[in-house]
């Protein structure tokens, strides 16, 4: 269990950060910092990040809502960037995703009572995963909601049935923590998961020069364990009747040419919730919409301002 957390006092982040406790007991690494001095407050913002990521990652994605007027909060996932580690070395692991759920209706709940809204969450990735399963259960009733490329399936080469059944085979027949695949440091390497990620040269080799310089932070290859159980908590979200039932705006941001995860779920998905809204970016768009190139990146900054303008009343 993380019962401490420590973090280098030259990070960017470092005057921001402090610890948030689980009722479990699992401690957290949290970050808080109000709106640019002189804007003219909108609300609070709570941004979640996706698998392996930390919160030094989107710094000037978070900029861009500090200086719109929000105070931003953000925790990093249990396991993962400055909240500890559930496995060996640098592998990504999480024994069920209801575990991080739980964290983000926990944390909400803290969040929201600390100080007056309006209040909005962003999820990423794995963190619109979590977002969208909070907002099912009726854990978290933010006034809205943003999934930004929200994980609602793998993509997988085979499809969902198989590649759960071939990940569940894998968890069999060896240690079910053990990383999917080796992380190679080759320019061969970098360059496919750069193609994956984002067409931004110099964010990506900024993120790059983060590893290097503080590698406790970063995470690998994430275990079989982990995929396995993302293939069965996103087939449950997919089908969950709590969708219908989600009261909150929602707008989803999805990249058509995602590799990572597969952006026809979240169409699906949406059609389902009643007061949805989704905008698609086409084959200029990789995984990380937010850490685009800059066109693509103002076009989404651009949707996010305009659905918080529509659907949050100012302060």
């Amino acid at each position: 269990m993380a019962d401490s957390l420590s973090w280098p006092a030259d990070l960017p982040l470092a005057p921001w950060l402090s610890a948030w406790v689980a009722p479990d007991g699992w401690t957290h690494r949290r970050y808080d910092r109000p709106r640019v001095a002189g804007t003219v407050r909108r609300g609070r913002l709570l941004f979640q990040t996706g698998r392996a990521d930390m919160i030094e990652k989107y710094g000037d994605a978070i900029d861009h809502f500090r200086d719109r007027g929000w105070d931003v909060s953000a925790f990093d996932w249990r396991g993962q960037g400055g909240s500890g580690r559930l496995a060996q070395g640098d592998t990504g692991h999480i024994d069920r995703f209801d575990r991080l759920v739980d964290d983000l209706t926990a944390f909400h709940a803290d969040w929201t009572a600390e100080e007056e809204g309006p209040h909005v969450v962003l999820g990423h990735s794995m963190g619109g995963f979590v977002t969208l399963a909070a907002l099912a259960a009726g854990g978290i009733a933010p006034d809205a909601a943003i999934l930004v490329a929200p994980m609602l399936a793998l993509r997988s080469p085979i499809g969902q049935w198989a590649g759960s059944r071939f990940a569940r085979w894998q968890m069999r027949r060896g240690d079910p923590l053990r990383p999917t695949w080796q992380r190679l440091e080759t320019p061969e390497a970098a360059s496919a998961r750069q193609k994956r990620l984002t067409h931004d040269l110099a964010r990506f080799a900024d993120q790059q020069a983060f590893r290097r310089q503080w590698p406790d932070l970063c995470l690998g290859s994430p275990s079989w364990h982990w995929v396995a159980e993302a293939f069965r908590a996103t087939a449950v979200l997919r089908d969950d009747p709590g969708l219908a039932r989600i009261a909150p705006p929602v707008l989803m941001l999805v990249a058509q040419a995602d590799r990572l995860v597969d952006a026809r779920a979240a169409g699906r998905v949406a059609a389902r919730m009643p007061r949805a809204e989704m905008v698609a970016f086409g084959q200029g768009c990789a995984h990380e919409i937010l850490r685009e190139a800059d066109p693509v990146r103002a076009n989404a900054f651009a949707a996010i301002d305009a659905f918080l303008t529509r659907h949050v009343s100012p302060v």
